[in-house]
């Protein structure tokens, strides 16, 4: 059995953020602790998944508003998210945190909601159309109107690195890749449409580099089972 908590990062202790940071190596290269941790502090929530006591899986999020076409929109950005690989079939983790969004959602339904999400392995992409029935890039269904507004919001976060020309944050030196040993979909994976597009269009994800992609979070992109989840809400510990 797996159980899920939303904790801020604010309230997390030495030993829990020790953990974290030992499982997010188990999977990573590229990094140090300095690094993680640096980005850690610039979230504000994380959802932990456990299998009894063990820490197996963790998700950080951030969540800001911002002006654009003359009304506020809010945005939550996906950091470091990583699964123990004995635990990659649990749904736990997807699952709790679109019952999240729910929660979030509703505080201000008025305001426009997306996901930002900086994508470096072809299973983190997958998330997505688990999640929303479209979202940009897509491989099939055009969604290059919310194109600028993705650009907008990478070009301001990574300013040196974002290039809006492929979409993708190519970092020149790596700031964390996955390792070589579950970096690479297997055949029966890369035959696969939605994977086959992600290996396309971030050429340099062994290298770390981040494709960007937004999504709408709105009842109407989401699919039956995504709908009745976020509608289900979770609320911070």
């Amino acid at each position: 059995m797996y159980s899920t908590s939303i904790v801020a990062v604010s309230a997390l202790g030495d030993a829990l953020r020790s953990e974290m940071a030992r499982l997010y190596f188990s999977n990573y290269d590229g990094a140090d602790e300095s690094l993680f941790f640096g980005d850690l502090a610039r979230k504000q929530e994380v959802l932990l998944v456990r299998a009894g006591e063990q820490l197996v899986g963790f998700t950080t999020m951030l969540f800001f508003e911002r002006e654009w076409g003359a009304r506020p929109i809010r945005v939550v950005y996906s950091g470091d998210t990583v699964v123990d690989r004995a635990h990659w079939g649990q749904q736990a983790l997807a699952f709790d945190w679109i019952a999240r969004m729910g929660a979030l959602k509703r505080e201000r339904p008025e305001i426009p909601f997306y996901w930002l999400l900086l994508v470096k392995g072809h299973r983190t992409f997958r998330y997505l159309p688990l999640f929303g029935k479209t979202f940009y890039p897509h491989w099939s269904v055009d969604r290059s109107d919310l194109k600028p507004l993705a650009d907008a919001l990478a070009s301001e976060m990574f300013p040196d690195d974002y290039n809006p020309a492929t979409g993708v944050v190519e970092f020149r030196r790596s700031r964390g890749h996955l390792k070589d040993d579950i970096a690479l979909p297997s055949p029966a994976e890369i035959a696969k449409q939605d994977i086959n597009f992600f290996l396309q269009r971030n050429p340099g994800f062994r290298d770390g580099h981040e494709l960007v992609c937004l999504c709408e979070v709105e009842p109407h992109n989401m699919k039956p089972l995504t709908l009745r989840l976020f509608g289900s809400g979770h609320g911070l510990d």
